[in-house]
């Protein structure tokens, strides 16, 4: 018998419970899942980095850390944590952030929000098509490399940006710093989808904000600290960014007084763009203790130098 221990906020085992229990059964697991193992006992943790779990040290026989959330900046760090650890990607989850980053490139492409403001008097204004805007994704793992897929399938010239090196089927691949001045420099809407970590705080600043076209838009459903907010709202008031949709913040919930939530040019919206699903992540987790128990490399395991 596998034990499982369910490492998060107590209000999250009503809803991952039955599902992993499912997932187990369907996989052929034998699988004792609890949230009162005796850490020396426990063969997997599924983990959620806000659980009371932060001391991995008892956890002798555990043979991995499977977290629940796409992100691990909250953990990475952890020196307690020697198990491999692994992160969500969660066709769900990735589902949910193609869905949201779509309506809002669509929304500032046509310009929804110009025709929502003249209700009152008849102003045609024709939007371009689609390939007559560039868009540029920085971040191209699971979730940019999805986003920048369905935005490419839809007509729109795709510029996608990594630290690394990829190669992705009809976007335009980009990488290090000279890649990154080429991204920014065509881009009418930027989408961030980086992870967060030392090297990616602040890539959006006064510089690189300088780069992009006058009046370009930003849709942040990645993470709060990609972008210097005091740079921001200096490249709003010039009308450098003509708007912002905002869905990360680097202190959540966002604080009532923060010139965000009344900017006239910047949409927030309160951590909604992607969530983690129940019943697609646990068929995610239940793959990954196939694969421990199998002896083979567990997948989405994360880099601890690269903090992702």
């Amino acid at each position: 018998m596998i034990k499982v221990q369910f490492a998060a906020r107590p209000e999250r085992w009503t809803t991952y419970a039955p599902a992993l229990k499912s997932a187990f059964e369907q996989a052929g697991l034998e699988v004792d899942l609890r949230r009162d193992h005796p850490p020396c006992e426990v063969g997997y943790v599924v983990y959620a980095p806000n659980s009371e779990l932060q001391d991995f040290t008892p956890y002798t026989a555990c043979k991995a850390v499977l977290s629940l959330w796409a992100g691990v900046e909250k953990i990475v760090g952890n020196t307690t944590l020697t198990q491999p650890l692994c992160r969500m990607v969660d066709p769900g989850l990735t589902a949910g952030m193609v869905e949201w980053v779509t309506g809002h490139v669509l929304r500032y492409h046509l310009d929804i929000d110009r025709s929502l403001a003249t209700q009152d008097r008849w102003e045609p204004v024709v939007p371009p098509l689609a390939q007559e805007r560039p868009v540029t994704i920085l971040g191209l793992g699971a979730l940019g490399a999805a986003c920048a897929s369905s935005l490419s399938r839809l007509g729109f010239p795709v510029t996608g940006w990594s630290r690394s090196p990829k190669d992705i089927a009809g976007i335009r691949c980009e990488h290090g710093d000279d890649g990154l001045v080429r991204a920014l420099s065509r881009a009418q809407i930027v989408v961030l989808l980086l992870p967060d970590t030392p090297a990616t705080e602040n890539t959006l600043n006064r510089a690189s904000l300088a780069l992009l076209p006058q009046g370009a838009r930003i849709i942040n459903p990645g993470r709060g600290p990609l972008i210097d907010d005091d740079a921001l709202l200096a490249a709003l008031k010039t009308g450098q960014i003509a708007h912002a949709t905002l869905d990360v913040f680097r202190i959540e919930p966002l604080a009532a007084e923060h010139p965000y939530w009344a900017h006239p040019n910047v949409t927030v919206t309160p951590h909604i763009a992607a969530e983690t699903r129940a019943l697609t992540a646990a068929q995610m987790i239940a793959q990954n203790i196939q694969r421990g128990e199998a002896g083979q490399p567990f997948v989405n395991q994360v880099d601890r130098q690269l903090g992702y």
